[in-house]
């Protein structure tokens, strides 16, 4: 018995699949993936990790401004110096447990250089090194 004009029709079968309970397995799958990802990894590298407890930051630190420009020269506390300058001058410093060294980089300097500064801090002993960035 035919209802439409096209008799053609009347003897094929529905060929076109329906997708949605894929995509609510496919769905369930990446829930499950996301959930149980993180708790995966740790034991899969067989390392116990310690419990300590929760560390509070401490704003006793001498926090010390260094700026390059967008030339690359540096400036400690509005103070230009050079590379040896610099060096001699955090060797001095970072002694102080205390001692954090922020570093202000224009955004048009090369990251070379930056890389350059931050290779002298870590040289003179400098342990905690910060950038300091302006938020919109």
């Amino acid at each position: 018995m035919s209802f439409g004009n096209n008799s053609s029709e009347e003897g094929s079968m529905m060929s076109e699949i329906n997708v949605t309970p894929l995509v609510d397995v496919m769905l369930v799958l990446l829930v499950v993936f996301i959930i149980t990802a993180p708790l995966l990894a740790p034991q899969s590298l067989k390392i116990n990790l310690p419990k300590t407890e929760s560390v509070i930051h401490d704003d006793k630190l001498q926090k010390v401004s260094l700026a390059i420009d967008a030339k690359g020269e540096v400036s400690l506390e509005n103070a230009h110096l050079s590379d040896e300058g610099l060096a001699e001058l955090l060797k001095n410093r970072a002694v102080d447990p205390q001692f954090q060294l922020q570093i202000q980089a224009d955004e048009a300097v090369n990251y070379g250089r930056v890389a350059q500064v931050m290779a002298i801090a870590q040289k003179a002993g400098v342990a905690k090194l910060s950038f300091l960035t302006i938020t919109k």
